[in-house]
């Protein structure tokens, strides 16, 4: 995938990131995966308008928390078992796109212990709020 960074609608922007956040999550479509838990890696760029992320006051208020990222994830994996990691991005990029001053959302999730011949399995995906 190109770097959105090189997004034009993007120059203004300033890129928040969260890598490899670990969760155990009911994720797949085998039988195998529908047995319990497995470890499920995200990876999420929140592009936000420098106007809308520098702060005056350095106080946490002023730009969006990391802690909304992980929370989002979490909620949604609350939810219980998803068959596809389209599915589960899809949905936690729409939930991460309603926060005002998010402007756009790059994600991705892997699945590193689905098959032991490959380092990961995992879907990306990256979408603007729908009102530029």
């Amino acid at each position: 995938m190109t770097s959105p960074l090189l997004h034009p609608a993007l120059s203004d922007c300033r890129r928040l990131f969260l890598r490899n956040y670990e969760v155990m999550s009911n994720i797949g479509v085998h039988d195998f995966e529908k047995q319990g838990e497995q470890r499920v890696l995200f990876n999420v760029d929140l592009f936000i308008p420098l106007s809308e992320s520098t702060p005056q006051n350095d106080q946490l208020d002023e730009v969006v928390d990391y802690d909304f990222i992980r929370h989002t994830i979490d909620v949604r994996l609350a939810q219980g078992h998803t068959q596809l990691q389209e599915t589960l991005c899809d949905d936690i990029v729409s939930e991460l796109l309603k926060h005002p001053k998010i402007r756009a959302v790059q994600m991705s999730t892997q699945k590193p212990d689905v098959y032991t011949d490959c380092e990961a399995v995992g879907v990306e995906v990256f979408r603007f709020r729908e009102t530029l």
